[in-house]
């Protein structure tokens, strides 16, 4: 018999999972028989439940929250050679880990995708001790997901992000950096530096056509241009495969990045360290479950 443990935040997004959570455990117990529910009760709760999925043995776990409660469990399963199937349940401000590959917000349909999905290996990758999924930047906006008021994210999701961009667009740092990747090295000052795993970042399409099973993550590099940044970024936006000596784009599956900036990493969507990073890839790491769709057209490799 599968065993089944569902890990959930009753903080994340606009906090009515609850309210739906008999639905997804009638539903998954037409498949399952064994399901354990867990709630989060606080940060870092939800890395000791995976890590409890992993030593017990769980075939899959379901996580329902948004990018920092996945994020947090991923980086519990990495500790370990057993690491259970993973079903995911957006709910989040953001979610785009969830949007990115493809699933539905509405938790009816993204629990049915769970029951009947297909199954796909997606890489990981490792920034000096800690592990991320889909991004982690520095530079402009890239604090926007942890300083925006919670209570202001409740209310009206999405645009409290963008009241906050609105603030800090007249605060855009400089960056100077030296990053060696596997095909040379890049050296300059910048405004926004992000290493991406993901086709979404903030709700904005960063990547034109990603691949997550590579064993390589997308850099985009941003000049310092003041006081003509926020046109950068809007192009960049617009054009996401458009690469010029402004907006610098290439792979890597290794990165050094040494820089003297002071402002603190974003790893998905979270408060990271400072200073320099070491990045590495871990190449098919997890095994998600996706629409068959999203598992043709960004997963090549298997």
């Amino acid at each position: 018999m599968e065993k089944v443990i569902l890990i959930y935040n009753p903080k994340s997004g606009n906090q009515k999972f609850e309210s739906k959570l008999q639905l997804v455990i009638n539903l998954l117990k037409n498949k399952y028989d064994d399901v354990l529910v867990c709630k989060t009760n606080y940060p870092g709760e939800a890395t000791e439940l995976s890590k409890f999925a992993c030593e017990e043995k769980y075939e899959l776990m379901i996580i329902v929250g948004g990018d920092g409660t996945f994020n947090e469990c991923v980086n519990g399963l990495m500790d370990f050679d057993y690491r259970p199937r993973i079903g995911y349940i957006p709910a989040g401000t953001c979610c785009d880990i969830g949007m990115s590959l493809g699933l539905s917000r509405n938790i009816e349909k993204a629990t049915q995708n769970i029951l009947n999905g297909v199954n796909a290996k997606m890489d990981v990758v490792k920034t000096n001790n800690r592990y991320f999924c889909y991004v982690s930047g520095n530079g402009a906006f890239i604090d926007i997901s942890y300083v925006t008021d919670s209570k202001l994210k409740r209310k009206i999701g999405y645009l409290a992000y963008l009241v906050q961009g609105a603030v800090e667009i007249f605060t855009i740092p400089k960056l100077r950096m030296k990053i060696r990747h596997d095909n040379g090295d890049e050296r300059g000052t910048y405004s926004l530096a992000l290493i991406i795993n993901s086709k979404r970042v903030a709700g904005i399409n960063m990547v034109y056509k990603p691949s997550l099973d590579d064993g390589k993550v997308d850099v985009v590099l941003y000049k310092s241009y003041t006081p003509f940044n926020w046109l950068l970024y809007l192009i960049s936006f617009i054009i996401p495969f458009w690469s010029t000596p402004l907006v610098k784009r290439f792979k890597s599956k290794k990165l050094e990045i040494k820089t003297d900036a002071k402002s603190r990493w974003n790893i998905d969507g979270e408060s990271g360290g400072t200073g320099n990073q070491y990045i590495e890839v871990c190449q098919q790491a997890i095994e998600v479950i996706i629409p068959e769709k999203i598992k043709r057209k960004y997963f090549h490799n298997q």
